[in-house]
């Protein structure tokens, strides 16, 4: 980041810190010395009120303040002489280098002599407080004095030096310098464990709400912490999980809706194609029906022989729309789950001989060769009459479309929990891209053929539906000399039972 929390806390306290240091740098450099003055200032005073006092006081208390004002001296720094008016030394609080100096200063200021260079900062009746200033390097250090005159006319002078003041402020301001340095740096890497401990959390928020804004619910916050940032981080967590909840109950619904719509839209789909391929289907025969009962009725045909033939079209027709109208009951009941389902323990081998057997006459018709291999007795779970249907659609769809050598051959094996059931009959092969139609209602790979013996394109369709409903496979598969159509069912574990019941039969 460009501008994160850790660098902007840290060039802000280091900039405070250093501000709040060349501010107490510049204070100390400039007032200071005035400051001290100011206090050197209070302390001769103080000592020319002691002075005073000395001067009204009886011996024995002049004793005593004077021991006051040896204290004074030495604890301020201050030397002190006073001459009495008669030209005496009175009082003296110095050593002898000292005292020359202030004895020739207070005979300076007797006389009137002001050619010393000074600053003159106070003036009253009793006294006069200046400050000498120094000419160059060389001149004599600079003091703060004050010089003036009792009540009992003693004349008096008492300085203090006040060069070691700006010697100090410089030794004060070079420790503040090294201070502050350290401070900074000492200050700075505690800010930017201080910081890190706040940005961290925030930058953990920041890459949880990129992830959540991507719909990336299983991020969580886990700096923890009681303070404002752990309680944003857990309400950070609480809104992803009701965030996650709340968009998987919405895709929940969202494909609910979508299902809907694809199912409405399928059943109207389906619902156009039926009517239509029912018109369609239906339209052929009702031609026929009208055109020959027509003609029945106004008499075009005189002889017996041509009317019997009218009324067997008529019969004819009437009989495959009839057929047609039946399989497309069953159909829609199978679609839309009208019937229930009612499973039971069967003898798959017997269901098939039945059907075979009821065939017989069908096949002799078309001269095919009928070979059924299969064990004595299988027994499966499903709905024995749908499975009949399927089995009489597969059979008699073998024997329409038998050719070459005729042969129809039914198989049954069984594989473990499964049986499968196959039918094959010689003849041509489906077209590849035919093979995935032909489960569709009304769907006619040879459509002269089938009219031909009067198939409607449902058959398969009912088969499709029923073993649906069967949750079970089926299919087709061309070989080089013909079809085959197979379905599975549910092996029953029990068989030997079964075939015990096949050898009582």
């Amino acid at each position: 980041m460009k501008k994160s929390i850790t660098q902007q806390m840290i060039v802000v306290f280091v900039g405070l810190l250093a501000f709040i240091f060349a501010l107490v740098l510049g204070i100390n450099t400039g007032f200071l010395e005035r400051f001290y003055i100011m206090h050197k200032q209070r302390d001769l005073v103080t000592l020319h009120q002691t002075l005073k006092a000395a001067v009204d006081e009886e011996q024995e208390e002049q004793k005593k303040i004077e021991r006051k004002i040896s204290n004074l001296t030495e604890k301020e720094n201050i030397s002190l002489l006073v001459i009495g008016r008669d030209g005496k030394l009175s009082t003296v609080v110095d050593d002898s280098i000292k005292y020359q100096s202030l004895y020739f200063q207070l005979l300076s200021y007797v006389l009137e002599n002001n050619q010393e260079n000074r600053k003159v900062l106070k003036v009253t009746e009793d006294y006069v407080i200046y400050q000498t200033e120094k000419k160059d390097q060389t001149s004599q250090p600079e003091y703060l004095t004050m010089m003036g005159e009792l009540p009992d006319c003693s004349k008096f002078v008492m300085r203090t030096p006040i060069d070691s003041i700006r010697e100090n402020a410089g030794l004060a301001n070079t420790f503040l310098i090294y201070i502050g340095l350290l401070a900074s740096v000492l200050g700075g890497i505690l800010v930017w464990i201080f910081a890190r401990r706040i940005s961290d959390p925030i930058k953990e928020l920041a890459q949880l709400s990129k992830r959540m804004a991507k719909l990336d619910f299983d991020a969580r916050y886990t700096s923890g912490g009681e303070n404002e940032i752990g309680v944003l981080g857990n309400n950070f967590n609480l809104m992803s999980e009701r965030l996650e909840k709340t968009i998987s109950e919405l895709k929940s619904a969202n494909n609910q809706l979508q299902e809907d719509i694809e199912e409405k839209e399928k059943v109207e789909k389906m619902r156009n194609e039926f009517l239509g391929n029912v018109s369609h289907e239906l339209k052929t025969p009702i031609a026929l029906i009208q055109g020959y009962a027509e003609g029945l009725k106004e008499g075009i045909i005189e002889d017996a022989e041509s009317r019997e033939y009218y009324c067997d079209v008529i019969i004819d027709e009437a009989a495959k729309m009839n057929k047609m109208v039946k399989n497309l009951l069953i159909l829609n009941q199978l679609e839309f789950g009208d019937e229930m389902q009612e499973y039971e323990r069967f003898d798959l081998i017997g269901l098939i001989k039945g059907v075979l057997s009821s065939c017989e006459l069908l096949f002799q018709q078309a001269e095919a060769k009928v070979d059924f291999i299969a064990d004595e007795s299988v027994c499966v779970w499903a709905d024995e009459f749908k499975t009949e249907q399927v089995l009489r659609n597969y059979i008699t769809n073998a024997i329409h479309h038998v050719d070459n050598e005729k042969r129809i051959e039914v198989r049954v094996i069984q594989d473990g929990e499964v049986v499968r059931v196959s039918v094959f009959n010689s003849g041509k092969q489906i077209p590849e891209d035919d093979l995935p139609k032909i489960w569709d209602k009304f769907y006619k790979v040879d459509k002269a053929h089938t009219r031909m013996y009067g198939g409607n394109g449902i058959g398969l369709s009912i088969v499709k539906a029923i073993m649906e409903s069967f949750h079970r496979d089926y299919g087709v598969k061309n070989f080089d000399n013909g079809v085959q159509f197979w379905f599975e069912l549910d092996a029953c574990v029990a068989n030997e039972e079964c075939q015990r019941k096949e050898q009582k039969k």
